[in-house]
């Protein structure tokens, strides 16, 4: 049976681990030619590896998105090598944690840097390609996906910094997506809660205690869960556009 996505390009953004990789792999699964965009090289090159032993075509693009002018090479190597793009993941993130008053700056710049300006760097080399692909075949549509979180909704003390970068992405995706769906682009945005992957251990042992405190005992989504979503997202028909889904653990209370 072909796939759903045969004949299209994606580019996903923090492909190396976790919910990117997942979502590299699903979308391969569904046809789509992938870009895999992120920094750690071997990790890249190790999923690749996967991808092509299953029968998918895939580029890696050690990249790294902060940087204005790597996030735009990325797209353009995309488009020259793979010939177009559909469909963009922006997964890249970073979630440093820990109160307000007397906060380490650094790393609200850093997180404010990947979360934020990563993305709409991304996305802005990304548009025309994909205002392109919306208008020919083999879809007539294409699809922007930009990963945010539950902190995009709900601010909590501790988290401050953290939520204001999603609630920025959040308030980002749904301009654009006024701007861009009457052209056929779907602007989505997808907020995961808890997931068992390694966004949380960049954090410090007191900030990572707290979290496990806060969360309980929970069963945790894993990444596929949320390349599931993610696929459905992009495989709907044409006059289908899932502007925001909002996806916790069914034990996840806020």
């Amino acid at each position: 049976m072909a796939g759903r996505l045969d004949g299209t390009v994606a580019l996903v953004t923090g492909a190396s681990s976790g919910i990117g990789e997942a979502t590299a792999r699903a979308l391969a699964g569904e046809g789509a030619a992938v870009a895999l965009a992120a920094r750690r090289r071997d990790r890249l090159d190790g999923l690749a590896k996967r991808i092509e032993g299953d029968g998918g075509r895939v580029l890696v693009l050690e990249t790294d998105v902060t940087d204005e002018s790597q996030a735009v090479a990325a797209v353009e190597a995309t488009v020259q090598q793979l010939g177009r793009l559909d469909i963009v993941i922006n997964n890249a993130g970073l979630m440093l944690l820990g109160p307000i008053v007397g906060a380490d700056v650094d790393e609200w710049r850093r997180m404010v840097e990947l979360n934020v300006l990563g993305l709409m760097y991304v996305t802005a080399a990304a548009l025309p390609h994909l205002l392109a692909a919306a208008e020919e075949a083999p879809r007539q549509v294409s699809d922007l996906v930009n990963v945010s979180s539950v902190a995009g909704r709900v601010a909590r003390a501790g988290s401050g910094a953290y939520n204001a970068t999603k609630w920025a992405v959040n308030a980002f995706s749904e301009a654009l997506r006024q701007e861009v769906t009457e052209r056929h682009l779907r602007v989505t945005l997808v907020e995961p809660g808890a997931v068992s992957t390694e966004l949380a251990g960049h954090n410090r042992p007191e900030v990572l205690s707290a979290l496990r405190s806060n969360l309980g005992n929970i069963e945790r989504m894993e990444s596929e869960d949320i390349a599931d979503a993610i696929t459905y997202v992009v495989t709907r028909p044409r006059h289908v556009a899932l502007n925001e889904v909002l996806i916790r653990p069914t034990e996840q209370v806020r």
